[in-house]
């Protein structure tokens, strides 16, 4: 017997983002504010964890099992060591399901990035 659950996914309205940081605009960021963004542009700044981020991200349905994105040219072991990686800064979430694990970019954490970023603000 499965003890495995559905999720509900919540679903972002405009204006649901929620920045982590302040705009870098808006004034010199704490150093709690740039530990945070420092560990998730870190997580980022390698090729097989962007390409890994951005086939999640864009995968249909918002969430992608393991087996349907471990094809970046690397090996298994090293695709669950740069997930990991991905989950510990704060950029993806996971649920297992049997013997698959699913990801789904963490809520908000693309526009709130984004709106860190924001020169206009």
């Amino acid at each position: 017997m499965s003890k495995s659950k559905v999720a509900e996914l919540p679903v972002l309205q405009d204006g649901d983002a929620v920045p982590c940081c302040p705009p870098i605009t808006a004034g010199e960021l704490s150093p709690a504010d740039a530990e945070k963004m420092a560990a998730m542009f870190k997580a980022l700044s390698d090729p097989v964890r962007l390409r890994l981020f951005s086939k999640i991200a864009s995968h249909p349905g918002g969430e992608a099992c393991v087996c349907d994105i471990a094809d970046v040219g690397v090996s298994q072991p090293t695709v669950s060591h740069h997930l990991k990686k991905l989950r510990e800064a704060g950029l993806l979430t996971s649920e297992r399901r049997g013997t698959w694990v699913y990801y789904q970019v963490a809520p908000s954490v693309v526009a709130a990035m984004a709106a860190m970023l924001d020169l206009r603000a």
